[in-house]
C-alpha cells in the first residue's frame, strides 16, 4: 500500500495532479520493479522443475522428503511473488491509464473521461489492486468505468496499457501450448502471424 498511498496522494498530490513527467517516472519504476518480480517468478519455477527432476531421479526416502520439503517452499515463494506481481503490474496499469489520458487530453479534452478521482474512487481503486480475486481484465473493466473512459478511449487505452486483441490471441496460443493443442513450431509461426498482422493493419491506417 505504500506505493498506492504515495500516488493517491498520502503526501503532497494526488494522482489526477501528477503531471506527465511525473506519472512517467513512476511508470518507469514500476516497470522496473515489476520486470525484477517477473524474472523472480521465472528463476523460481526453474528451481522447481530442476528440484523435481532430481526427486524422480532419487531413490533414497530421505533425500526425496528432503527435496519434497523444498519444492513445497519453492511453491510457497512462488505463489506469495506471484501476488506481489500481480498487485505491481495493477499499479502500473493504473499510472498507465492516467498518464495516457493526460498525454491525450489537449487533443481529445471531450472524449477522454474525468482526471478529478474523489476519495472514495481511491479506496476503490487500492481495494481492487489489493483483492487476489480481482484479476488482471476484472480491474482494467473496473479502472476504465472509474475514470470514465469513453468509447472513443477504449481502444487506445488497451494498445497503450494493457492487453489488445493480439497480445489475447498470443496469450490463448501459449493456453493451446500447455494443453498440447499445437507444438511449439507451429505456435510460434501463429504468434508471429498475428504480430505481422496487426503491423500490417496498423501501417495502412498511418
Amino acid at each position: 500500500m505504500a506505493l498506492i498511498d504515495k500516488l493517491f496522494g498520502k503526501k503532497e498530490k494526488t494522482l489526477s495532479e501528477l503531471s506527465t513527467a511525473e506519472l512517467r517516472r513512476e511508470e518507469i519504476l514500476l516497470t522496473k520493479d515489476r520486470d525484477k518480480l517477473f524474472k523472480k517468478v521465472e528463476q523460481v519455477a526453474a528451481d522447481k522443475q530442476k528440484i523435481f527432476q532430481q526427486g524422480a531421479t532419487q531413490k533414497s526416502p530421505e533425500l526425496r522428503k528432503a527435496l519434497a520439503m523444498q519444492f513445497e517452499l519453492k511453491t510457497q515463494e512462488q505463489m506469495l511473488t506471484g501476488r506481489q506481481l500481480n498487485v505491481r503490474s495493477k499499479e502500473l496499469l493504473t499510472v498507465s491509464r492516467v498518464k495516457m489520458m493526460k498525454e491525450n487530453a489537449p487533443k481529445m479534452s471531450g472524449a477522454m473521461g474525468r482526471l478529478n478521482l474523489t476519495e472514495k474512487d481511491v479506496a476503490k481503486i487500492a481495494g481492487w489492486i489489493e483483492d487476489e480475486s480481482v484479476t488482471q481484465d476484472m480491474y482494467n473493466e473496473r479502472l476504465d468505468e472509474i475514470l470514465g473512459l469513453g468509447a472513443a478511449s477504449d481502444k487506445d487505452a488497451l494498445e497503450r496499457a494493457g492487453l489488445t486483441s493480439t497480445g489475447q490471441e498470443l496469450m490463448n496460443i501459449w493456453n493451446d501450448m500447455d494443453r498440447g493443442a499445437i507444438k511449439h513450431e507451429e505456435a510460434f509461426q501463429e504468434a508471429d502471424k498475428a504480430m505481422r498482422r496487426k503491423n500490417q493493419a496498423m501501417e495502412k491506417n498511418l
